[in-house]
């Protein structure tokens, strides 16, 4: 066994699960003293009972740090405006919360007098890059030390492990899911859900109704926007939290959020994750509807770019980055005029946009009806086409552009009839 002064202290990002429970005894057994590190991002888990557990396991130190107004404020809500998911299924929650806790970690590091911080994370998922970089970008001087990719334990080991060593842990063979949650989402991998071809089974869910038992009326919620963020519900100014809970609850009343997403891993393999993020769904969903209704649309299809990137420099651990800030000056600006309503129907499963209007919207009842009240300059449309088509027109008639060959195969068969 090496000597713990030797090695020095660190911080784990302790969740209480199983990965994170058995790093405590295998820190200790190395010879580390271990300070570990609880953030509460909205997992609705007992703190306390997690506390007394780092401290029983092993730990010098164990804290609890309240995270929530934070991760929303500082990490979610930038996200919100950017409009971020990744591969158009993932709102991220697990990659934005990292950032966090690693910038939380390095602060009580400072604090212990720590040499470095270390994580539960394994060699094949995303989650170690993440606390990596960011550890990187904010602290250089500190080490990082990752007990799962050190241990060659797979996760059968651990439980064995944690069994022998009376290590309290909730995952058993028998129930063998990683889960980890926080107010914009829970994910759950492992067990039957590493067959892509296998529907999840009930049990996984745990915010989310089965859509058959869900309420056989729809609910209505209207959320109210100020530049980019959302400020109300139905009318009711209401804070950060409270907006995000409430559309949890109501959402998964409703059934809204199930994700079921084959995903590709930074470290270059495909994962299949569910996730359920009722309030993300639905916020996200809104905020694309006022956006749809505010944007110009060159800023609008310039703004789609933006947010794949921002998804992929989130879900790639590069929050704490020159990337970040740049593309975050761009999507500050685009949200300068996008305060307003969107009413949204919650029905069985699916959430659907059923209204939106803004005081600064780009839609013009006067230029898009085709009623009374109709302004628009039909007039002027014949010289705008003339001019927008004048390319492709010289092109025809210099180089060609479909032989006649082409024209009839096209058409096919052509049956004329008169009277």
């Amino acid at each position: 066994m090496a000597d713990g002064a030797a090695l020095g202290k660190v911080v784990l990002a302790y969740s209480g699960g199983l990965d994170t429970s058995v790093a405590i005894r295998w820190l200790k057994d190395q010879g580390y003293d271990v300070v570990a590190l609880t953030i509460d991002l909205g997992e609705k888990k007992d703190l306390d009972a997690i506390q007394e557990r780092a401290l029983k396991i092993g730990a010098s130190a164990a804290y609890v740090v309240d995270g929530k107004l934070p991760f929303l404020r500082h990490f979610v809500w930038p996200s919100l405006q950017a409009g971020a998911v990744y591969e158009r299924e993932y709102p991220l929650a697990t990659a934005l919360g990292r950032p966090l806790i690693a910038a939380m970690q390095v602060e009580i590091a400072r604090r212990e007098g720590a040499t470095g911080i270390a994580h539960g994370c394994t060699g094949k998922g995303n989650d170690q890059v993440r606390f990596d970089v960011s550890t990187a970008a904010l602290a250089p001087e500190l080490k990082v030390v990752a007990p799962v990719r050190e241990w060659g334990m797979n996760r059968d080991d651990e439980i064995e492990y944690a069994r022998r060593h009376d290590i309290p842990v909730p995952a058993t063979a028998e129930s063998p899911y990683s889960t980890d949650e926080n107010l914009w989402g829970r994910s759950i991998e492992a067990g039957i859900l590493e067959d892509p071809w296998a529907e999840p089974p009930r049990e996984v869910f745990e915010w989310t109704r089965d859509p058959r038992q869900c309420p056989d009326e729809p609910a209505y919620v209207e959320v109210g926007f100020k530049e980019g963020l959302p400020v109300s519900l139905d009318g009711r100014p209401q804070e950060a939290l409270e907006i995000v809970t409430t559309l949890n609850r109501l959402g998964g009343e409703h059934g809204v959020g199930r994700i079921d997403h084959l995903e590709n891993r930074l470290i270059g393999i495909k994962s299949r994750e569910v996730y359920e993020a009722p309030a993300a769904v639905v916020l996200l969903q809104a905020h694309q509807a006022l956006e749809d209704i505010t944007l110009p649309k060159d800023v609008a299809r310039f703004k789609d770019l933006v947010a794949r990137e921002w998804a992929q420099m989130v879900y790639d651990g590069l929050w704490f980055s020159p990337l970040r800030d740049a593309l975050y000056a761009f999507v500050a600006e685009t949200q300068r005029h996008l305060t307003g309503e969107v009413r949204l129907k919650l029905f069985k499963g699916a959430s659907t946009v059923v209204g939106r209007k803004s005081p600064e919207q780009l839609y013009q009842l006067q230029l898009a009806t085709y009623g009374k009240g109709d302004t628009f300059d039909q007039g002027a449309a014949a010289g705008f086409i003339k001019l927008w088509g004048m390319g492709v027109r010289t092109a025809a008639q210099v180089q060609g552009r479909l032989q006649e060959r082409d024209l009839k195969s096209m058409l096919g068969e052509v049956k004329r009839l008169a009277p």
